[in-house]
């Protein structure tokens, strides 16, 4: 692994990553980035070349919607030629999602984008901010004899680097908040760097970048459960003007079975409407012709969502939506990985 000096762009969007406590009456406000090494001493100490930006006004990540997904890929676009890797600070709450909507929306990055944030303000004692800024500058600097470690869009946690769109938030308390289930993470950050190279997709070297602009949130989450009314699900696929739905099952991908149920989702995919089916369990794969009850869905032309996260189905379907695909070509996507979000 290489050492040389990279120049890294940090990208603070908003989040409780960027706030310090004021002396005066203890509250939360916005650190002004001129000051951070105050914050954190130790960036003194990191020789790469930092330079520091913010989204306009920032936001915190419960307010995070598809035009600030657009907003941070033009970002990384617009400066990509002129830094060796960024890094997006942004709240936890939302990470994943952003992070899955940037592996879509960045095609052919051959940089790394590292999203990071904290649990607890970074000018707070106890705060979980200055490790994971600091290990998440060290991924992105990380080079060997080709290039970067590690390219591609990745979020890093608590002394792990993550794929991005592999990504969901587990835990609203602890410092370990994130978690892969099925993919590998792609390196241990403790005493050494530890990377995972077989589970690193590096992209071919011949391509230029591209990012798109276009997505559409004409989506929605729609979650089985024990007692699920004819009523409910009649009403959800007619009140709503609706592209696409995300439906989570149970274990592998099952669902009711009564021929009322089947009836709503095949009528509403016979007009047009796009269903994608992903499990609710933490981890694990939708394989539908399993059980018979996944064939049902299948068979009324419910589309399995393999081993797809909820976050990166939604970006996912919100990006191929907005490319105005036609549903042949809609449909083999969804079915097909884009950027490494299914097996």
């Amino acid at each position: 692994m290489k050492s040389r000096n990279q120049n890294l762009l940090i990208i603070y969007t908003g989040g409780t990553i960027g706030m310090v406590e004021d002396p005066d009456d203890k509250s939360l406000k916005l650190l002004d980035f001129n000051h951070i090494s105050e914050e954190i001493s130790e960036l003194k100490k990191i020789k790469h070349s930092i330079t520091w930006k913010s989204l306009d006004p920032v936001i915190d990540s419960s307010y995070i919607n598809p035009e600030n997904w657009i907003q941070m890929a033009q970002m990384v676009f617009d400066y990509y030629n002129e830094y060796d890797g960024f890094i997006i600070l942004h709240g936890t709450d939302t990470m994943a999602y952003s992070a899955s909507a940037l592996s879509f929306l960045l095609e052919n990055l051959r940089k790394p984008v590292v999203y990071t944030g904290s649990q607890l303000p970074i000018g707070l004692i106890r705060t979980d901010g200055r490790e994971n800024l600091i290990s998440a500058i060290e991924v992105a600097s990380s080079t060997n004899a080709f290039g970067p470690m590690v390219p591609g869009v990745t979020i890093c946690f608590e002394n792990k680097l993550f794929k991005g769109n592999r990504t969901t938030k587990f835990s609203a308390e602890d410092f370990n908040a994130f978690i892969s289930p099925n993919y590998p993470v792609l390196a241990e950050l403790g005493v050494h760097l530890k990377f995972n190279k077989e589970a690193i997709n590096y992209p071919e070297h011949n391509k230029t970048l591209r990012v798109y602009n276009q997505l559409d949130p004409n989506i929605a989450i729609l979650k089985v459960f024990p007692g699920i009314s004819s009523d409910f699900i009649k009403n959800f696929f007619t009140n709503f003007k609706l592209r696409a739905v995300i439906f989570e099952t149970y274990g592998s991908g099952n669902a009711p079975t009564e021929a009322w149920f089947i009836d709503i989702l095949h009528n509403y995919i016979n007009h047009g409407g796009i269903i994608l089916n992903v499990t609710q369990c933490m981890a694990g794969r939708v394989e539908q012709g399993k059980y018979e009850t996944g064939l049902a869905l299948q068979n009324a032309g419910v589309i399995g969502g393999s081993d797809i996260t909820t976050e990166a189905a939604v970006t996912k379907l919100m990006f191929l939506l907005g490319k105005g695909l036609d549903r042949e070509n809609l449909i083999f996507w969804l079915n097909n990985s884009i950027s490494g979000e299914i097996n």
